[in-house]
């Protein structure tokens, strides 16, 4: 079901701003100034995210700035943020009162060309120019699709990300992939295209539930294991809550903007970021062809996390003693998931068309040792099956 609505069906509801710092000495080296920490900008490739408590008077100077440079402001949403998010956005927000409004419903499920034809022909009916400015509030279907839109629709309009999710703001919202899944596979229609800016606003993790906190946080942590061993000895100390994970949001997208920024288009480095996800993909795809209640990404990207460290183990040189230290943090919050011996061949399958392969050759980004990640890794299928049986015995 995808609606269009006008700007005053929300009604009024009461974002809380919760948020707070440590002051503890471990946590130092990356927490800021309060004062500094209003509107932190972290330049990347060619637009700027920005990380802000005061995002209300941020975006309105933004957007007081921009407003004459555009014919139509229309935000792509869900039912919610439709629900948990827009309402304070219209109170504050003074561009937004005129803005219109494109609904559709939440999931990955939904992020599928069809949803993409919809939203095409809603921008055409109400007249969308290619001065329109799309804005996506909402988590990584939201922003993942909703860019796709924009840079394919009429060849190309702006775009902003206002990420409501911690998986979105820690990951769909840097970057510049946007796209869609095709068959249950993964991303597999899309292109690098950059929004104007992205505003990243903490305060906006209260609203979700312990579930999607938890899936989002799988993306902090590959790159704590990926890229920064002292951010993983602080993960191991940390218990999860949307009070406190702040310093968490912005280390991780520093991380994740130093990779893009020095090779955009993922031919080389870039690749770093796809751990976990060679095999998680492929579980995710699986879910959702066969689950009533499909695995959330963050929660495919655990499991794959947990197998690619086996093969990190067998191939790239990653410790037995550090293997066991990840394991170890991983099974504490994995997902209800079983993977059935009979799913082994449909896993492999969804992984050979993976589009990070080249020709038939699995392509996985494994670790040598936790803060530092080799790329262009290859296994046996064999391999690959003792991954998925030693996570199978985990579960039980």
């Amino acid at each position: 079901m995808l609606q269009f609505k006008s700007s005053n069906f929300a009604n009024t509801c009461i974002l809380k701003l919760i948020y707070e710092l440590f002051t503890t000495k471990e946590f130092c080296f990356f927490v800021p100034k309060i004062d500094t920490l209003r509107a932190l900008e972290i330049k990347s490739t060619g637009y700027s995210a920005f990380f802000c408590s005061n995002f209300y008077e941020l975006t309105n100077d933004y957007f007081s700035n921009i407003k004459n440079r555009y014919s139509n402001f229309v935000v792509l949403l869900d039912e919610n943020t439709s629900k948990h998010c827009l309402s304070p956005l219209l109170i504050e927000i003074d561009f937004l009162k005129n803005a219109l409004f494109i609904e559709i419903e939440s999931g990955e499920q939904n992020k599928n060309i069809n949803t993409c034809i919809k939203i095409w022909e809603q921008l055409s009916h109400i007249k969308a120019d290619r001065n329109t400015l799309l804005i996506n509030l909402g988590g990584g279907v939201i922003c993942d699709l909703g860019g796709f839109v924009a840079s394919t629709y009429k060849r190309g309009i702006d775009f902003v990300n206002f990420p409501t999710t911690l998986l979105a703001q820690v990951d769909a919202s840097i970057g510049g992939k946007v796209g869609v899944d095709l068959l249950s596979q993964k991303n597999m229609v899309g292109l690098f295209s950059n929004p104007k800016a992205v505003f990243v606003y903490p305060a906006f993790t209260t609203t979700l539930s312990k579930r999607q906190l938890s899936s989002g946080f799988a993306e902090v942590i590959k790159h704590a294991l990926i890229a920064d061993d002292s951010l993983w000895k602080l993960i191991k100390k940390y218990t999860l809550s949307a009070n406190t994970v702040s310093p968490f949001i912005e280390k991780s997208i520093r991380i994740k903007n130093q990779v893009v920024k020095q090779d955009f288009e993922e031919k080389n480095l870039r690749k770093v970021l796809n751990f976990g996800h060679t095999i998680g993909h492929a579980i995710e795809s699986l879910s959702l062809q066969k689950d009533k209640n499909p695995l959330l990404h963050g929660e495919a990207i655990r499991i794959g996390m947990l197998c690619e460290s086996y093969l990190s183990h067998k191939i790239a040189g990653l410790s037995k003693k550090q293997f066991n230290e990840i394991i170890q943090y991983l099974i504490a919050d994995l997902p209800a998931n079983k993977i059935k011996l009979a799913d082994f061949a449909t896993l492999l399958d969804f992984m050979r068309n993976d589009k990070k392969n080249q020709e038939t050759t699995i392509n996985f980004s494994l670790l040598t040792e936790i803060g530092k990640c080799k790329i262009n890794c290859t296994s046996s299928s064999e391999l690959i099956y003792e991954s998925l049986e030693f996570y199978r015995k985990l579960r039980g």
